[in-house]
């Protein structure tokens, strides 16, 4: 690719880093290379705060700034400061290499700059499902956790088991019911 390109950028980057470009995480390697975050640990998180921010809300992304939450509590005013930058920006989660790999990197970086949005905060229906979809994650990594000790001859390990168990279900089931409440609540708004 010509210099300059974002293709360019990204086969530089994953060169001077000693990586290889992985395939399906492509469009991951471009955000890293148009929002300026280096491949390191601490802008990994700090990227993926950013992307939360602008609207990423997959898996992956909600655990790795959890975790890096967790690790490095003394990063989280830069870790807010990411999210809020994300905001303000137009999604670019979709964004790939086949379509804006040709790019000039100063254009793309240029569409980020200039195309700022002003996003009210966060919607209480986004809310609720954020929080309903944690729910889910966290009852369901609690059965998991718990689903071996139900199997012992031990009654303590059954009684230390079994409650963590059922709230986890309770957890489960109530994201279950908070994302139906949500689609219920969307169809009678968009049947009216």
């Amino acid at each position: 690719m010509p210099i300059g390109t974002l293709g360019k950028e990204i086969a530089n980057c994953l060169d001077e880093n000693n990586l290889d470009l992985v395939a399906g995480y492509e469009s991951h390697d471009l955000k890293h290379i148009v929002l300026g975050y280096k491949m390191t640990p601490l802008d990994e998180i700090r990227m993926q705060a950013f992307m939360l921010g602008n609207g990423n809300y997959t898996f992956p992304c909600i655990a790795i700034l959890i975790f890096g939450m967790l690790l490095l509590p003394h990063k989280w005013l830069i870790f807010a400061e990411d999210f809020k930058r994300g905001r303000v920006v137009h999604p670019i989660s979709s964004w790939t290499i086949e379509v804006y790999g040709e790019k000039q990197l100063i254009d793309m970086r240029k569409i980020i700059t200039d195309n700022q949005i002003n996003r009210s905060h966060f919607s209480i229906p986004k809310i609720v499902r954020f929080s309903a979809f944690l729910a889910m994650i966290s009852g369901v990594f609690g059965m998991l956790f718990c689903l071996p000790y139900l199997f012992s001859s031990s009654l303590e390990d059954l009684v230390g088991a079994g409650f963590p168990f059922v709230g986890g279900t309770i957890l489960t089931i109530g994201g279950l019911i908070a994302l139906s409440n949500l689609t219920q609540k969307s169809n009678l708004v968009l049947n009216k």
